[in-house]
């Protein structure tokens, strides 16, 4: 009982400090300002909750995958996002620049997969994710490491999603996306410069 709570304490607190600066969290806090909140949060941790099992389970198998692979597909993600949003920022016109706050009207289900895609791309490979596997293999207890870095994932998420709203109703949303694009396009880089 001990060990279970000392690997729940260790994965929370690892995978929290990881995550706050990472691009997961970034990706949640743009994906907020683009969609309504609610379909963002169930998707991203619906995505960690994947990848928090995947990484407990499979810790040691993580670093089987050839890191170039891991690299190209998560540069190619990001850059099709960057893309994406330098092309809706850019294309608005003069007369809505003033427009703030206004999310995107898609369904729930497809704010929420768009989510759970983009969040679940970008943690393949991520520190997070090893950090979790390695903790799993130090305590030999998957279900609380797991349970422990899915909860820090979901706390960062929860974060993200409270700052991004509050970007969302002060910002104009060219502008928003115009940053986004432009963070999704460094991510994508530097994605690439691992590939090679």
């Amino acid at each position: 009982m001990a060990t279970s709570l000392l690997a729940f304490i260790t994965a929370f607190a690892v995978v929290f400090l990881v995550e706050l600066p990472d691009k997961t969290m970034v990706a949640t806090l743009v994906l907020t300002t683009r969609y309504r909140a609610w379909p963002v949060f169930v998707g991203v941790i619906a995505a960690f909750a994947v990848q928090s099992v995947v990484a407990a389970a499979f810790g040691s198998a993580i670093t089987l995958l050839p890191d170039r692979l891991v690299a190209g597909v998560v540069a190619l993600l990001f850059g099709i996002g960057a893309f994406m949003l330098l092309k809706e920022g850019f294309s608005r016109d003069e007369d809505s620049a003033d427009e703030t706050g206004a999310t995107a009207a898609v369904p729930f289900w497809r704010a929420a997969l768009t989510s759970f895609g983009v969040l679940f791309a970008a943690e393949w490979g991520d520190a997070s994710q090893l950090a979790t596997a390695g903790i799993t293999a130090r305590y030999g207890e998957p279900l609380a490491v797991g349970l422990g870095a899915w909860l820090a994932l979901v706390a960062v998420a929860g974060l993200a999603v409270l700052v991004g709203r509050k970007l969302a109703g002060r910002l104009p949303t060219h502008w928003i996306q115009r940053v986004a694009g432009t963070i999704f396009a460094v991510f994508a880089v530097i994605a690439l410069t691992q590939v090679f």
